[in-house]
Order: C-alpha cells, then sequence, then structure tokens
C-alpha cells in the first residue's frame, strides 16, 4: 500500500491528477481490527478507488489500547454530554478516545477522511446515545470522528455506507482530487511555487474556474477577487485564504442548473470550430441532461472530445471536463 503522494500524467483533457492522501478507518481496507477480531473490508475502497488513492489507515480503538476481540462500546447519556462506555463492564473511555482525537485532528494532513459508519467512536453520520436500554438520540457523532469534524469542517469525509450512492460518491471523490491538487500547489509538488507567486496563482486558478463555477458562483466571484491581489497581498495570508475559499467552494454541491450553466460556457468556447450540425448535437445532449434524460458524463465526452481540436487548450485544460480519472467510471448516473 503506497503512502506516497505523487502527481500522475496528464489525461487526454490536460489535466494532471493527483493522488489523493485519504485517512480511513483500518477495518475497511481488511485488517483484523474489529471488536469481533474481524474486519470490514470495502470494496470500493480496496478494489478500484485504491488504484488511484494513498491510504493512510487508522483504528482509534487499536490506538488507545483496547486490543481485538474486544468489548462492545456505546454512546450513553450524562449531564456532561454522551459518554462512550463498554457495555459489560461500564468503562468511560471518553476521555481517552477525546484526547487521541485531538491530537490526531492536529497533525493531521489528508485529503479527506472515510469512517466506519454506525461505529460509537467513528460513526460520522446517526450514532445513537442510549438512556438505560433504549436509544434515545440517533442523532450524533461518533467521539473520535466528532474531534476530527469539529477541527477540520471542510475536510471531505464520509463514511463507507454512504459512498454507495453515486451521487456522494461522485461528489466526495471529486472533492479529494481537488484538494490533492490544492495541496500539491501549494507544497510545490506540482510545479506550484510552494507558497503564492502572483503567475502561479493565475494559473491554478484559470485551471479551476469552470469547476467552481459549478459548485459556488458566489464563491468563483470571491476567489477571483482574491487572485487579483495576488502580487499585492502578503504571499502566505493570500494563500491561507485562497484554500479556504477553495475549500469551501467544493465543498458547495454542483446542480443541474449550474453543470448547465458551465456546459454552455464550454459550448460557446467550441462553438465556432464547429460546424452547424456538430454544435447542434451538442447543444441538443446538454438540453438532454438538464431534462434528466443522460448523464453528465454524455455532454463532457463530447465536449473532451472537441476540445482537442485547435483554439481549445484553455477548455482542455480546465478540470471540471476531468476532474478525477475516468477509469474510476463516475458521472453516469443519470439525475433523478
Amino acid at each position: 500500500m503506497s503512502t506516497h503522494a505523487s502527481v500522475g500524467a496528464a489525461t487526454d483533457s490536460g489535466v494532471e491528477h493527483v493522488r489523493p492522501r485519504v485517512a480511513v478507518s483500518s477495518c475497511l481496507l481488511g485488517e483484523p481490527v474489529r471488536f469481533n477480531g474481524g474486519h470490514c473490508r470495502d470494496r470500493l475502497l480496496t478494489g478500484p478507488l485504491s488504484e488511484f488513492v494513498d491510504w493512510v489507515p487508522f483504528c482509534p480503538e487499536m490506538e488507545i489500547g483496547l486490543g481485538t476481540p474486544r468489548e462492545t462500546l456505546r454512546l450513553e447519556r450524562s449531564p456532561d454530554g454522551p459518554r462512550l462506555v463498554t457495555r459489560k463492564t461500564r468503562r468511560d473511555l471518553t476521555e481517552p478516545m477525546t484526547s487521541l482525537g485531538n491530537a490526531k485532528a492536529a497533525t493531521l494532513d489528508v485529503d479527506g477522511y472515510i469512517f466506519k459508519a454506525k461505529s460509537p467512536s467513528c460513526g460520522i453520520h446517526g450514532i445513537p446515545v442510549y438512556a438505560g436500554d433504549a436509544a434515545a438520540d440517533r442523532r450524533n457523532r461518533g467521539v473520535f470522528a466528532a474531534r476530527i469534524v469539529d477541527a477540520h469542517p471542510l475536510l471531505p469525509v464520509e463514511d463507507e455506507g454512504r459512498l454507495n450512492d453515486d451521487v456522494l460518491r461522485e461528489a466526495f471523490i471529486e472533492r479529494i482530487f481537488a484538494h490533492a491538487r490544492l495541496r500539491a500547489f501549494l507544497t510545490g509538488e506540482s510545479g506550484g511555487s510552494g507558497g503564492m507567486r502572483p503567475g502561479a496563482l493565475v494559473a491554478f486558478h484559470s485551471r479551476h474556474k469552470l469547476q467552481i463555477l459549478a459548485h459556488d458562483p458566489v464563491g468563483y466571484r470571491r476567489m477571483g477577487g482574491l487572485v487579483a491581489e495576488a502580487g499585492v497581498r502578503a504571499g502566505d495570508r493570500l494563500a491561507a485564504d485562497y484554500a479556504d475559499e477553495f475549500r469551501a467552494a467544493l465543498a458547495v454541491r454542483a446542480t443541474i442548473g449550474r453543470n448547465v450553466n458551465v456546459l454552455q460556457h464550454c459550448l460557446g468556447m467550441v462553438s465556432d470550430h464547429l460546424d452547424p450540425v456538430r454544435r447542434a448535437d451538442l447543444d441538443e445532449v446538454i438540453h438532454d441532461y438538464q431534462a434528466h434524460l443522460v448523464a453528465l458524463s454524455v455532454p463532457l465526452a463530447l465536449l473532451r472530445h472537441h476540445a482537442r481540436g485547435a483554439g481549445a487548450a484553455y477548455l482542455r485544460d480546465q478540470t471540471y471536463l476531468s476532474p478525477y480519472p475516468h477509469e474510476l467510471g463516475l458521472r453516469n448516473h443519470v439525475p433523478a
């Protein structure tokens, strides 16, 4: 299992894909760290995604010394908030787990995190808090996961259960690859400045313009203002502000309407190089996507094809056309 992040070769769209570095609950990769000595190997994570992602496995229960097999845990109600307690021996593990979460959050350097669903330590959605034998509240996070999410509110996080949903899976994977490109740019791994040279920032932002616009038009305008200040503001401060805006924009869900707007922008960039029949075909496919008749991958495939032509270098370099490796087979679901 590789733990070295690298910059991949450019795709036929002109976009280089940086390998995301993603933290993950160890059991999801097949490590026998579950309470019963087993694992919960996930086919997506150990199959298709493993070819393009560098995993950073972690098991908080093992890290605080519980071992395996071990007694099961649950969250229980208390006047001071939910407590993480062993079911039989009533051992309270809230403090060591909270301390571990704080320590991990302080040193975390990843592009995303995939947690084990339904875990009182690692779950990020719908974890029950018990009052006696009854679940009194099912709107909680696991103790460890809560510390990570609270400390890194813009970090892409999901659990393996929700990644079975086509829309959620595509959104998460798009974000981790965007975060990886940003990290590589800021550190100089992708030929960036390792800081914030004006020309490098303009080039990075230009490649992401359409992707950002599809997610957050308001953020798109704010980021344009930041880029305009390159060379005027202090580089470190500008880098931090730009990175925050970039991550926040990508956290906003892209909608059909926003995608159609961007697709029309793309059509305008290649329109002069198309004959009337091809232009009409592309326009029709965009309308079919808007009408929920075809997947987003259909107009994007046509745009990538036409962007190979002369005069379309700007469009060919847009991350919107290829936000992650095409081998992952995403964007193939027809909108509901």
